[in-house]
Formats: structure tokens, C-alpha cells, sequence
């Protein structure tokens, strides 16, 4: 199962390296950027697929959507100097710990 997650994080990363790209691409009028949503995504969908065939799809698109969401909102905050409030911030707090619950005290994590 270890692996597993070491996937599912490589999957996310995938995703978020691609949705930070997104932005860059500038509706997809640079090749670059372009080039790496495009590759980005397909390559955190394949590591999504493979984390299937050992835990549960509601949990992998939770942890996968959630870190995700979580991840984007800081590269927005760090890399493009868009707005975070307090409210933003426990918001993605509240996304982190549902994640945690899920995982500590749910036996929805297991296939």
C-alpha cells in the first residue's frame, strides 16, 4: 500500500505541475506551457488509474482532489501572487483535515 501512495502523490504532483502550467499557457497560446498541461495531465491520469487497483475511486479522487486543491491555492498564492484570505486559508485547512480523517479513523481506505 505504501507504493500505492507514493503513486497517488506522483500523480498529484503530476496534476498540479500541469494546472500551474494551465495558467502559464495563456489558453494555450504558448507552446511550452502548452506542451506540459497537455503531458502533465495524461501522466497524473495514468498514476490515478494505477492507484485504482488498490484503494477505493471515492478515496483516491478525495486525496488526489483535495491536495490538489490545496496545492494549486498555494503555487497561486506563492508563484502568481493571487489573493489567499483567512477564510481561504481554514478552508483549506477543513480540505486537509477531511483528508486526515478519511485516512486515520475511516475504514473507507481500505479496499
Amino acid at each position: 500500500m505504501p507504493k500505492t501512495y507514493l503513486i497517488l502523490l506522483l500523480a498529484i504532483i503530476a496534476e498540479t505541475v500541469a494546472t500551474t502550467a494551465l495558467q502559464s499557457s495563456r489558453q494555450f497560446t504558448r507552446l511550452v506551457p502548452s506542451v506540459i498541461v497537455v503531458v502533465g495531465y495524461a501522466l497524473a491520469f495514468w498514476l490515478l488509474s494505477l492507484t485504482l487497483k488498490v484503494l477505493p475511486v471515492g478515496v483516491v479522487y478525495a486525496v488526489w482532489s483535495g491536495l490538489g486543491i490545496v496545492l494549486i491555492a498555494a503555487i497561486g498564492w506563492a508563484v502568481f501572487g493571487q489573493r489567499l484570505d483567512w477564510p481561504g486559508v481554514a478552508g483549506l485547512a477543513l480540505i486537509i483535515a477531511g483528508i486526515l480523517v478519511l485516512h486515520l479513523f475511516s475504514d473507507s481506505a481500505r479496499h
